[in-house]
């Protein structure tokens, strides 16, 4: 099959084949938001938008639309689906145990006041799991432990979403930051370096942001000392980490010393009135109570409160081995079990598409290579966590086909809808459609820092990953840079910050947290609660960049 080469400039002007290009972003926004669509129906209108444009404005051969959106689909299936699926049923496994029951009690023992339990589970436990896994496992597994707690299914899905941008940028150990940084040639700890002039005051900001969700100023007064350790905690072991080591450790470093932080704390202070959500018995709204005194709980002693939280331990270690780089280089290329990865070049596509400048430095092909990593996945390390469990748990078959069964079914939505935005992201992404945005905004010159962010929003939008935001715009960041005269590691920077705002936003992610929590078919509600948070965060990273940089 012959090559085919991108355009970048099908209309003969940049701003109006950006708007062309935008056209399938657009609609999804619109069917979500607006016309209040259910999100795999709207990634699907999406997918026949984008290969419309794709085909007859871009001139891309039919094959090669139809052959990129399958490849989305396989992305979309592995590795998003299926860590999704993986955590969840490892969560339902807690509950249908009983284990769960003590994993709350033991939070509430830590504290009843359930503004603070958002900082340590949502904040703190997701930026932990964020750094050992990313990929949607965080806020999968976050946002059920607050619906545990009793928090509505709605907000705790929006403040896991919320929650995951102070950890966002360096999840799944640091890989938004290093491999950005290989694909340019830059130094990865220099671009760490320049994330940490702004993302560890966007932690800080954003655990006063979660307590004024929940509780208005008045949380926020009453909790202050909480969120001032948690967070403050939280962003000075950020920074310091960037600067010294860089981002590989950075929010599981974070994580610890704020955890350890807010439970010393709350060893010697509580909150002079205790808050608590509690569900109303008739309908699935909920009502807020402020009590001196609060419901006994039983009491459990501290072995069994281990026992209850291994599988969670389990799953950290297991996560944390598998990101390990001397881990990950027994299964790269060269390696000694490099033969497990299987790899599937995608018919029609793999490196028969030609990128070339300015999005990279010179012609070459775009490869279109599936990666089915079964050893050694975020995936795989979450079920050897579920195997551990079901064995000590001494789970019998009937249970661990029940809720199999139930997963499967409740999330059978959300995986269609993380398909088919990853299949329109992929065919923007192969088309070309992607890079003219990104020129687009390149083309503002010396202003050029204050646009620089929006194309890692736009990338994580489309993509769900900073990682692939960084894969899809790194290079692009670098080139521009570089003709304007600053330092590319600095936009590359920007890059990463700007996509980790996108990260509350971002189809796969919302659909992640809706399975989570089951509000299956509610993506639009979510999008529109995140939303407004997104842009402000995006709107203020901009202009950091344009006077920093």
């Amino acid at each position: 099959m012959s090559v085919w080469e991108q355009l970048y400039n099908p209309l003969n002007n940049i701003w109006l084949s950006a708007a062309i290009a935008a056209i399938p972003i657009i609609l999804f926004i619109v069917m979500l938001v607006f016309i209040k669509l259910k999100g795999y129906v709207a990634g699907g209108l999406s997918v026949l938008a984008a290969g419309a444009v794709a085909l007859f404005v871009y001139k891309m051969p039919a094959a090669m639309v139809a052959a990129s959106a399958v490849y989305g689909v396989l992305a979309g299936i592995w590795p998003v689906a299926s860590i999704v699926l993986a955590a969840i049923f490892l969560y339902k496994i807690t509950v249908k145990t009983g284990q769960f029951t003590i994993i709350k009690n033991s939070i509430s023992s830590v504290t009843e006041d359930q503004r603070i339990q958002v900082l340590l589970v949502a904040f703190s436990f997701g930026a932990f799991l964020e750094g050992a896994a990313g990929f949607g496992a965080p806020v999968a597994i976050t946002a059920a432990i607050l619906v545990g707690l009793g928090f509505r299914p709605f907000y705790a899905a929006g403040l896991c979403l919320i929650a995951n941008i102070a950890g966002g940028a360096y999840g799944a150990m640091g890989i938004p930051v290093t491999i950005p940084a290989l694909l340019t040639g830059l130094n990865g700890l220099s671009v760490a370096r320049y994330t940490a002039l702004v993302l560890p005051l966007v932690s800080f900001m954003i655990a006063f942001l979660l307590i004024f969700i929940v509780d208005g100023f008045k949380g926020i007064r009453q909790t202050f000392p909480a969120i001032l350790v948690s967070g403050g905690s939280f962003s000075l072991t950020q920074a310091f980490v960037l600067y010294f080591l860089g981002a590989e450790l950075a929010d599981i470093f974070s994580a610890i010393v704020s955890l350890l932080a807010l439970i010393l704390l709350l060893r010697v202070w509580k909150p002079k009135e205790i808050y608590q959500v509690k569900r109303s018995e008739n309908t699935s709204e909920t009502a807020t109570e402020e009590t001196e005194a609060t419901e006994a709980k039983e009491a459990y002693p501290v072995n069994k409160i281990i026992f209850a939280w291994l599988p969670f331990i389990l799953l950290t270690v297991f996560v944390t081995l598998f990101n390990l780089s001397f881990i990950k280089k027994l299964f790269e290329a060269g390696g000694p079990l490099n033969k497990l990865v299987l790899l599937f070049p995608i018919p029609g596509l793999n490196n028969l598409v030609i990128r070339h400048a300015p999005v990279v430095p010179e012609k070459s092909p775009y490869p279109a290579v599936f990666k089915l990593d079964l050893f050694s996945s975020t995936t795989t390390a979450i079920v050897l966590a579920i195997i551990f469990t079901l064995l000590i748990l001494h789970c019998d078959w009937k249970l661990i086909k029940e809720t199999a069964v139930e997963t499967g079914k409740e999330l059978i939505s959300p995986i269609l809808t993380i398909c088919s935005v990853l299949a329109f992201a992929y065919i923007c992404m192969y088309s070309g459609m992607s890079s003219t945005l990104g020129l687009a905004f390149a083309s503002s010159g010396k202003i050029f820092p204050l646009f620089s962010p929006i194309l890692g929003w736009l990338g994580v939008f489309l993509t769900g990953s900073v990682v692939n935001s960084g894969s899809l715009f790194a290079p692009l960041q670098s080139v521009t840079a570089t003709q304007i005269g600053i330092p590319p590691e600095t936009m590359v920077a920007v890059n990463v910050m700007g996509g980790t705002m996108a990260k509350m936003i971002s189809p796969q992610s919302i659909a992640v947290a809706a399975a989570a929590v089951g509000l299956v078919g509610k993506d639009n509600e979510l999008f529109k609660f995140t939303i407004k948070y997104s842009l402000v965060l995006l709107i203020l990273i901009g202009f950091i960049s344009w006077f920093i940089f």
